[in-house]
């Protein structure tokens, strides 16, 4: 049995699941002042709404809620009409330590304790 259904009613659900999946979706990309939720992500790209987001290019900061994830650099790969698909170039992976100049030995003090 096949079903048909009218054009208003597939964008409709359309438009629905793209509102629960913004949602329930908590990737942001972040060029400059502007940020832009993320639709989709895979290991090396991600997508972003067609309408309400710019062909982005260049240095971009990915981030989960407020975690940075990674700096990438980024090309726009393909527009369909609903979404802009972007390739991530380059990866720099964000950690939450800061970079240090020397080597830590694993038996140093993680804090001194002073005189009272």
């Amino acid at each position: 049995m096949t079903t048909f259904l009218s054009p208003e009613v597939l964008a409709g659900l359309e438009e629905a699941r793209m509102r629960g999946w913004q949602k329930s979706n908590r990737l942001r990309v972040e060029a400059g002042p502007q940020s832009h939720a993320v639709l989709r992500a895979w290991d090396n790209g991600f997508a972003l709404p067609a309408g309400a987001a710019p062909h982005l290019r260049g240095l971009v900061d990915l981030y989960d809620g407020a975690r940075h994830l990674k700096r990438c650099l980024i090309v726009a790969s393909e527009d369909d009409g609903q979404e802009i698909r972007f390739e991530l170039k380059v990866v720099n992976e964000a950690s939450g330590e800061q970079p240090v100049d020397f080597e830590r030995p694993d038996d140093a003090p993680v804090a001194l304790i002073g005189d009272a």
